[in-house]
């Protein structure tokens, strides 16, 4: 990805969102001729000069030092996520040296499936920074059934199950998340975050490619240049066998597998979602027993 393009659409559209007011300066007159700060505001707030500030509007961050990001992203008021961005994006406009494609993995060690498999009681499952599902536990499949069986988003001979693709190519999204303007926002702005910091990922430029020509909707927040870290919350899924589920999640990154993330989602005791977990485990063992006898009838073992 252009890592000139990035910097100048970032910077640019978080300048624009901030007014005078908001900043602690003078607004005078009403007929100002941008929208937002104007350049020369954003260097006196960052204690840069004018013209240093343009070039770096104009997508050059190169030997741009801590202390000027630190500036700059106090100055457009940045939250934590978007401060990584511009660090990540500083990064990118290093020497070529320091720009290689760092591939996100494609596999789980069969320890990671194991540690998967060992819980029992919540849907567990391991995701890469392009949102491929490379593992899960068995009441992981069941709940996200509807993405593993997807004819947009599920697997392939050639690709991982993708939930972004699920949200964006497939209408029933619209049914499965119940929150789903929040969610295909924040999938959009999660992988706008991995662009910056990863934006020589062949396979992450080809899914922002395909999803850009088949979803007006995901052009319009990646326009945007919103950035956004996915921790912790909650997540409402209406499932097609056990109704909605309100549910916890947590995303916490593997130290020992960089690049991956464990997905797990809890319900608070003695609630409806609690007792559709239960419900939905008793559905997927239900569902494997019947795909069991399937194979067994056509002599597939």
């Amino acid at each position: 990805m252009d890592n000139r393009a990035q910097v100048r659409e970032f910077l640019a559209s978080r300048r624009a969102r901030i007014t005078p007011g908001q900043a602690g300066l003078p607004a005078y007159g009403g007929n100002r001729r941008v929208k937002g700060l104007r350049r020369e505001e954003v260097a006196l707030l960052a204690g840069v000069s004018i013209d240093y500030y343009i070039r770096m509007e104009r997508g050059d961050l190169a030997g741009a030092s801590e202390a000027v990001l630190d500036g700059i992203a106090n100055a457009l008021q940045l939250d934590e996520a978007e401060r990584e961005h511009l660090q990540a994006l500083a990064r990118s406009a290093g020497p070529t040296a320091t720009r290689r494609a760092r591939p996100s993995p494609t596999t789980v060690r069969p320890v990671i499936q194991q540690v998967l498999d060992a819980i029992t009681e919540a849907p567990a499952w391991i995701r890469n920074a392009r949102h491929d599902i490379l593992a899960m536990n068995p009441l992981a499949r069941a709940l996200y059934s509807p993405v593993l069986d997807s004819a947009v988003a599920g697997a392939t001979a050639k690709r991982a199950a993708n939930t972004t693709r699920f949200i964006y190519l497939d209408p029933a999204a619209r049914e499965f998340f119940v929150d789903y303007d929040r969610i295909a926002t924040d999938a959009a702005a999660m992988l706008r975050l991995e662009a910056g910091r990863n934006p020589h990922d062949k396979d992450l430029i080809t899914l922002v490619g395909e999803l850009s020509t088949q979803s007006e909707l995901f052009r319009q927040h990646w326009a945007s240049h919103n950035v956004k870290f996915h921790r912790s919350g909650r997540k409402r899924l209406r499932h097609p066998a056990v109704g909605e589920l309100d549910l916890n999640f947590e995303a916490m990154e593997l130290p020992s597998e960089p690049g991956l993330r464990l997905n797990l989602y809890t319900a608070d005791p003695d609630t409806p979602a609690a007792d559709g977990l239960k419900l939905l485990a008793s559905w997927a063992a239900t569902r494997a027993a019947d795909n069991t006898g399937t194979r067994h009838a056509h002599g597939i073992r």
